[in-house]
């Protein structure tokens, strides 16, 4: 029986709002636990530091704007830790992971954590930057693998021992995604102009290369010759591939597609689509993919490629339809086998539930976690 509680800090970065963060402050035993949390922002204020004060939960705001306050960040979040007398460090996210088990190990802090939430990123797009999740991956004494996918780049490309990686998926409140009442839908609907279009065809995915978004609009110009009212939904509109989507765009007329930056009510955002699509561009690159859980919570018909923890549980035909990396027509075709067979649809929508709740349940997170915060 633990006689204190155990002093953890969650140290974040560049975060703004986080449900799952929510969830955990909400769900970890505060008889065992005692929990605070450093935000390492650019702006004081976010989401998460308001809603953390309103629940008074401590919470620390230290200006990390990038590289330059490097040290000055190391400095005053060391600082804050000896003063908090903090026995187990979290990090997420890549700066906060490299500026708190610094400061953590200084310290001599000898739980010190860190969940990876990419997967092969810097290996495809930003090699030098490897040597530093492998610094950083020395510096931890535990690493948290979002899924299997993870997992295996940390051991088999970066070679961190097994002993130290812990397999923990992401955990849901599933039930806040099936939960969503016609008139929250309706509010939606409204709020974007979908009422009366049909199908809406809906992608939640920031622009960027390997999301492959560049292969979803040629598909649904494909959609379009068929559906002359389809809607293509595109959400967390924005990031370093716009030039390329723009371009992508210029040719579908206005009323036909719609931009949406950011939703908070995701839940219900999910509710106005008629089919769902995710399409990454290779097995590895997508760390977790919080999307593939959250379109199945919602029952929403769903094309997929498998990347991240799809690689898991997606299955053909079962809970949603697979198609190839980087292939337009075999998305085109099977949002289209989704829409006119209605066997299939039944089939694929009975299965959703179950084929999420034995990994993602949120209880099952916090479990895991909460032993490996316990000092054995």
């Amino acid at each position: 029986m633990q006689d204190k509680k155990i002093n953890i800090t969650y140290i974040i970065s560049d975060i703004d709002k986080a449900l799952a963060f929510e969830w955990i402050a909400e769900k970890l035993n505060q008889q065992v636990f005692e929990l605070s949390f450093i935000l390492l922002n650019k702006n004081q204020g976010c989401f998460l530091e308001n809603w953390l004060k309103e629940k008074a939960i401590p919470v620390f705001y230290v200006h990390y704007a990038g590289k330059p306050q490097l040290w000055s960040s190391f400095w005053k979040v060391r600082s804050l830790l000896k003063k908090l007398k903090t026995q187990v460090v979290h990090c997420h996210l890549f700066d906060a992971s490299l500026v708190g088990l610094l400061a953590a190990k200084s310290l001599g802090i000898k739980k010190r954590i860190f969940t990876r939430h990419y997967s092969t990123f810097h290996h495809e797009y930003f090699p030098r930057a490897v040597y530093y999740d492998k610094f950083i991956n020395s510096l931890a004494t535990d690493i948290v693998a979002i899924s299997q996918n993870v997992q295996n780049v940390l051991v088999q490309k970066e070679n961190v021992s097994l002993r130290k990686v812990h397999l923990i998926h992401h955990g849901f409140k599933l039930e806040l995604f099936k939960e969503v009442s016609p008139e929250r839908i309706l509010q939606l609907k409204q709020k974007y102009n979908l009422e009366g279009k049909y199908p809406v065809i809906g992608v939640i995915a920031r622009w960027t290369h390997w999301k492959g978004i560049q292969y979803i609009i040629p598909a649904f110009k494909k959609i379009l010759q068929k559906y002359p009212h389809a809607h293509l939904l595109l959400a967390n509109a924005h990031g370093d591939y716009t030039q390329i989507i723009r371009q992508l765009l210029a040719d579908i007329p206005a009323h036909n597609y719609s931009e949406i930056r950011f939703e908070q009510d995701l839940a219900t955002l999910y509710k106005t689509l008629d089919v769902y699509v995710h399409t990454p561009i290779n097995a590895e690159v997508e760390a977790f993919g919080q999307t593939y859980v959250e379109a199945l919570a919602s029952n929403i018909l769903s094309v997929f490629t498998l990347s991240g923890v799809a690689n898991e549980f997606i299955q053909h035909e079962k809970n949603a339809l697979v198609v190839g990396y980087q292939d337009s027509e075999a998305i085109a075709v099977s949002i289209e086998r989704l829409l006119e067979d209605e066997n299939l649809r039944k089939n694929i929508q009975s299965n959703t539930q179950s084929s999420i709740e034995r990994l993602f349940d949120l209880n099952i997170m916090i479990q895991l976690l909460s032993d490996l915060y316990r000092f054995k």
